[in-house]
């Protein structure tokens, strides 16, 4: 399992190869199809970190903390790696939609994932986003032990 690092994804630390290659095999896993079609299997996580796309995770905690974010993602919540990685999830969203982020994630604990998600999260600066078509998923370990949640989406729009 990843433990919380200070420092973002770089060659340096493999980009996290070891978490995002959980991410990767617990989505084909789950949905029988492939998160992304890699084009250089040497830099997967390389190419996961700097895709269009966002991909988040976070752990199993009862109050889940993100461990993870590509570089999108960073982007679209306004946190640098440092201040996105050990933020309880739940600082995604507003205190209103708290009740509707905790019945997602125990629908996607209990069927394995979701698709076609859409809500509303809030980046730092308090822009909020609506995210649109989203798959979250549960992650699980090399063994099969069950390490957290992930999502992924290309579609958002910037609300006023």
């Amino acid at each position: 399992m990843l433990r919380l690092k200070e420092t973002a994804p770089s060659i340096e630390n493999h980009f996290y190869d070891n978490h995002v290659q959980m991410l990767l095999d617990s989505y084909l896993r789950l949905l029988r199809r492939p998160l992304i079609g890699l084009g250089d299997a040497d830099n997967y996580a390389e190419q996961v970190y700097r895709a269009e796309f966002v991909l988040v995770s976070h752990n199993n905690d009862a109050d889940p903390l993100f461990n993870y974010a590509n570089h999108t993602g960073l982007q679209l919540f306004e946190r640098r790696w440092d201040e996105f990685v050990g933020l309880p999830s739940c600082y995604s969203v507003e205190p209103d939609n708290i009740e509707g982020r905790r019945q997602l994630l125990e629908q996607v604990s209990a069927n394995g994932y979701i698709e076609n998600y859409a809500g509303v999260r809030i980046a730092k600066s308090g822009r909020r986003f609506r995210i649109n078509h989203a798959t979250v998923w549960n992650v699980h370990d090399q063994e099969g032990m069950y390490i957290g949640q992930a999502a992924s989406f290309s579609d958002w729009d910037i609300l006023p």
